[in-house]
């Protein structure tokens, strides 16, 4: 398996002639508002651009997992950081085949996306050989996780291969760690970026649970969600020195935008 990060989110994950794109969020540089303006400098985003393989690695692409879209239903409100429109017109141009979660379902079919498989959450499903099975993703705590769109993570494992689980969106809660503990996947990706709004508190782990999910994590950890959005303030440094500090960091990859893993 190879785990090709291209950008925030935004990756693929190569199987045999199976590759998988998560999340695509495929705008040029600065096409995107600021997500915060008061707490966080006001960058327009993404904040940087595509890696120069980005297209040589879309091109391959031939199915796609979307962790979570929409608020309400609203077009203005959907998370582009997951899924933008760029990213929909590749999926549309290309009819390439979408699995989400089940509140996404009519949502993007009603967009013209090639929705084959709209899954509840804990349900395991067949999928190309293997399963497929969408964990809760809790997009942060208090009030503000119910303006934002709790999405899945999912647990993907493919015949042959590492089992990779990957978190979406979210905070620690019991689902995560239940992924964690029952799954026991070989792979976790955790969304590291500790983004915040301007009110509120923070809609994915802060760094103390960051640290948290690697100690709970049975094998290896990626880390992606990470410097390429105005208000995810963590960066790869911040992310290494706390990993060096608790002993962790040798489980851990914090990839660059366009390198390629192999797991």
């Amino acid at each position: 398996m190879k785990f090709h990060h291209l950008r925030n989110a935004t990756f693929v994950i190569e199987s045999g002639d199976h590759h998988i794109l998560i999340d695509p969020m495929l705008s040029q540089r600065g096409a995107l508002p600021p997500f915060a303006r008061i707490r966080h400098r006001a960058r327009r985003n993404p904040t940087v651009p595509l890696p120069d393989n980005a297209s040589e690695v879309l091109e391959k692409v031939t199915h796609c997992l979307i962790t979570h879209s929409q608020t309400f239903g609203i077009r203005a409100l959907q998370h582009s950081d997951h899924l933008d429109a760029p990213g929909e017109m590749f999926l549309r141009e290309k009819s390439i085949p979408v699995i989400c979660q089940v509140e996404d379902g009519a949502y993007l079919k009603k967009y013209g996306l090639n929705v084959v498989k709209a899954l509840p959450n804990w349900e395991r499903v067949e999928w190309l050989d293997g399963e497929i099975t969408p964990v809760p993703a809790q997009h942060g705590r208090g009030w503000i996780h119910r303006l934002m769109a709790n999405g899945a993570g999912y647990l993907l494992c493919l015949p042959d291969e590492p089992s990779i689980y990957v978190s979406g969106d979210t905070v620690l809660t019991q689902h995560v760690e239940r992924a964690l503990t029952e799954f026991n996947p070989d792979v976790a990706v955790v969304a590291a970026g500790s983004a915040s709004l301007d009110l509120g508190a923070p809609i994915l782990m802060p760094l103390e649970e960051i640290i948290a999910f690697v100690e709970k994590a049975p094998r290896k950890v990626i880390a992606n969600h990470l410097e390429a959005l105005n208000h995810c303030p963590t960066t790869r440094s911040q992310l290494k020195q706390a990993l060096q500090d608790e002993g962790l960091l040798s489980k851990v990859f914090i990839p660059h935008d366009g390198e390629t893993l192999i797991l």
